[in-house]
C-alpha cells in the first residue's frame, strides 16, 4: 500500500527524490527507469494508459512510495484509491525542465531502436503511450505547449490535493521540508543527488549494450 505519491513530472529530482524516501524507510520506492530489471510490469502500465480498469494495488504490490513517470500521470487515480498516502509535487523552473526533459528521456524515447534490448523497447514503447502522446498528446517537441502542460499540471496539484496531505518541494531543499511533512528524523548525510544528464546518458548507453 502506498504512503507516498510522487506526483512531480520525470526530470524534476525524481530519482534524487526516489533515494531519499528509501533512505527514510518509506521503499521500495516506483520509479520509471527501474522499470528495466522488471519487464512483466510494464504491460500493466500501458494497459492502464488505455483507460481500463487499473489493479492498483496490484501494480504497487511491495511498494510503499511512488515517484515519476509512469505513476505521476495518474496522480488523481492514485490519491483517490490511497486516501491516507501523502502527495509530494517536485517542481522546477519550466524552462530548465523542458530542456532537461527533452535533451533525455524524450531523445530516448524517439531514438532509433535496434531491437537488442527487448525491455528498453517495451519500456519506450509504453513510455510513448503513458507520457509523450497521453500527458503531451504527441505534441512535446512544441515547447510552448509542453511547458503549458506542465505548469498546468502541477496548478491541478496544488489546487486538488488538500494543503495538509501535500508537500511542494525542489530537491535542493535538502532534507529538512520532506523529513518535516514525513514526521521522520533528518538523516546525518548529504541528501542524494542522483540521475544528471550525463548520469542518465551513461545508464540508458549501458542498458543498450
Amino acid at each position: 500500500m502506498l504512503k507516498v505519491i510522487g506526483a512531480g513530472f520525470g526530470r524534476t529530482g525524481t530519482l534524487s527524490l526516489k533515494a531519499a524516501l528509501e533512505r527514510l524507510g518509506f521503499g521500495p520506492c516506483h520509479h520509471m527507469l527501474p522499470l528495466l530489471d522488471r519487464p512483466d510490469e510494464i504491460a500493466a502500465w500501458s494497459h492502464a494508459a488505455t483507460g481500463g480498469p487499473t489493479d492498483w494495488d496490484e501494480i504497487y504490490r511491495g511498494y510503499n512510495a511512488s515517484v515519476d513517470w509512469p505513476g505521476a500521470r495518474f496522480w488523481r487515480e492514485l490519491a483517490d484509491h490511497y486516501p491516507d498516502a501523502k502527495v509530494i509535487l517536485t517542481e522546477r523552473d519550466p524552462d530548465r525542465w523542458y530542456q532537461s526533459a527533452h535533451e533525455s528521456i524524450y531523445s530516448a524515447s524517439i531514438a532509433p531502436d535496434d531491437g537488442r534490448n527487448p525491455a528498453l523497447t517495451r519500456l519506450r514503447e509504453m513510455s510513448m503511450r503513458v507520457v509523450w502522446d497521453g500527458v503531451f498528446g504527441g505534441r512535446f517537441e512544441d515547447a510552448d505547449h509542453a511547458k503549458e502542460i506542465f505548469v498546468r499540471h502541477n496548478e491541478a496539484v496544488r489546487r486538488e490535493i488538500p494543503p495538509e496531505r501535500l508537500l511542494v518541494f525542489s530537491v535542493s531543499q535538502g532534507w529538512e521540508p520532506l523529513c518535516a511533512f514525513l514526521g521522520v528524523p533528518v538523516p546525518e548525510e548529504p541528501f542524494p543527488h542522483e540521475n544528471d544528464r550525463a548520469q542518465f546518458a551513461a545508464m540508458l548507453a549501458d542498458r543498450r549494450s
